[in-house]
């Protein structure tokens, strides 16, 4: 017999914080602009942030950087709207265009100021640039792309989930000794909530005083990266997607036939870019675009957990797939045993059919 009586519970989930990490209150959401224009994220992470400072009972604060404050007000107002209690506007003349240098000394001296205990951040090219430099200043951790975001209610840290082994397992990370807690989420990841108009909050002034001469890079010019011809997923509405069970490359053009009717992007799984059917901004899945349409047609597409993190948030999920077994008719709102080559077409004319009535009707 055994006689001892110690709590068996693992020693990890009694952990305490330390004192000295107390003076950290408040979840921040990092606001990625440029020139004036938002980038969508922000406001997904700030209804994230919002769900996560009401269960820690704190307030939540966005943080804006730019030089022009009278360009950046309507982004502070919309960032109250969406959710945020403070928003924490740094301004300085160096802070134009963003630069990795510049940027991290005016948020690492935010954090420094105003102690967060969470920083959250889009998994942008922007934002996974100036994530690890932040990251590493202020000497804490950063757990990057993750698909969700929750608070551990043992001790108040923040529990961040993320793809692991090229997609195929979830793990959740912990920074328990370090603040701010830091993660950066990719676009779509989290749903966008209604904004907000008539809420209320407080605007916090500070100068970013930095000399230009004394900073190494150099913008010498801006170049806007106008509307491309190239495959736009992460905001689209509706997307036809392929898999290997398309057979060959040239059968994807009854993808492509199907989404011109539909006003739909074309999307892809690993495989099939890897194999150079379609281009590689096609890809949807862990390590490609995450994607939230309304509807999302899944053609010979086997599910796997590499690709469904990716498109999990769709409103309706249709799966065409040969092998009724497949692990995607475990998730799919409708599931069709079929070959996609056969069945496509004939869904492209019915659609196609249906909306020749529509207009005529009209």
């Amino acid at each position: 017999m055994n006689d001892k009586t110690e709590d068996s519970k693992p020693k990890g989930r009694r952990f305490k914080l330390d004192p000295s990490l107390e003076v950290y209150k408040g979840i921040w959401v990092f606001v990625e602009q440029e020139r004036g224009q938002a980038h969508p994220v922000s406001w997904e992470l700030l209804g994230e942030g919002r769900k996560l400072a009401d269960r820690l009972e704190v307030p939540l604060g966005a943080v804006v950087v730019g030089a022009d404050e009278a360009l950046l007000e309507p982004i502070c107002s919309d960032a109250i709207g969406y959710g945020a209690d403070l928003v924490y506007l740094s301004t300085g003349e160096v802070l134009t265009d963003y630069r990795n240098e510049i940027y991290t000394q005016a948020l690492t001296a935010l954090v420094n100021e105003h102690k967060p205990e969470i920083l959250l951040l889009g998994a942008t090219t922007l934002g996974r640039d100036l994530a690890g430099s932040v990251a590493t200043t202020l000497g804490t951790g950063l757990t990057a792309d993750c698909t969700e975001l929750d608070i551990d209610p043992d001790n108040r840290s923040l529990m961040a989930t993320r793809p692991t082994f090229g997609g195929s397992l979830l793990c959740t990370i912990q920074t328990l000794n370090y603040r701010p807690q830091m993660a950066t989420v990719r676009p779509r990841v989290m749903a966008m909530p209604e904004a907000q108009p008539e809420r209320s909050g407080e605007i916090v002034r500070s100068r970013f005083a930095l000399d230009e001469a004394s900073v190494l890079s150099k913008v010498l010019d801006f170049i806007p990266d106008e509307a491309r011809e190239g495959a736009q997923l992460p905001y689209a509405e509706i997307i036809v997607a392929g898999g290997l069970g398309m057979g060959k490359p040239e059968n994807f053009q009854l993808l492509f036939d199907l989404a011109a009717v539909l006003g739909a992007e074309v999307g892809a799984t690993r495989p099939v870019v890897q194999a150079g059917w379609v281009e590689a901004d096609r890809q949807v899945g862990q390590t490609g675009k995450t994607v939230r349409p309304r509807l999302y047609i899944a053609a010979g597409i086997s599910g796997a957990i590499q690709h469904r993190v990716g498109m999990e948030g769709t409103d309706v999920i249709i799966a065409i797939n040969t092998d009724p077994k497949a692990p995607i008719f475990d998730f799919a709102t409708y599931g069709i045993v079929a070959d996609a080559v056969q069945l496509i077409p004939a869904l492209t004319e019915a659609f196609r059919q249906r909306l020749a009535v529509a207009r005529a009707a009209s």
